[in-house]
């Protein structure tokens, strides 16, 4: 046998050594304990079409279950606002719409003041304590400031987790 025979049968015994069909990993072992469920909800903000050239700010919001599930965690992240602004904000029972707002979720004393930073941004975490709700119909408010509270600048109504 030469040289050459003896490494082109060398080189099959590898390969098919590599890709051998008969060999298999053992099942993947999966169980509920494992399973990592989606608790959060999300938005996306966007200014009133009302305010269309006058405002566009935009972002997101989100509300997940806090530490020990006692309580919520409810985040912002604005974009596009005025630089130096400052906007309260807080999450609601309902949806975004004249007619639609069925109060605070929980107290508006848990959610500090959005402070506009030099780019037009801001993000602000509150921790409710309440409990993440698991079903119904939530949003986040925007609103000008606190002199006039009235006047909304941007919205998102809160989609429910998947399950």
């Amino acid at each position: 046998m030469t040289l050459r025979h003896a490494l082109v049968v060398s080189l099959a015994v590898l390969a098919a050594a590599a890709c051998n069909p008969f060999h298999k990993d053992p099942a993947v072992s999966v169980s509920a304990k494992d399973a990592s469920l989606n608790t959060r909800w999300h938005a996306n903000l966007a200014s009133p079409a009302a305010l269309a050239g006058v405002v566009q700010m935009n972002g997101s919001a989100s509300m997940a279950p806090g530490a020990g599930g006692t309580s919520t965690i409810v985040s912002i992240d604005l974009a596009n606002a005025a630089p130096g602004g400052v906007h309260p904000w807080d999450a609601h029972a309902g949806q975004c719409g004249a007619g639609m707002d069925l109060g605070v979720f929980g107290s508006s004393a848990s959610y500090k003041l959005l402070k506009v930073d030099g780019d037009g941004r801001a993000s602000e975490r509150a921790k409710v304590p309440v409990r993440t709700p698991e079903a119904g119909e939530y949003f986040v408010v925007v609103r000008a400031s606190v002199a006039n509270p009235e006047t909304i600048v941007a919205c998102g109504n809160l989609a429910p987790p998947t399950q």
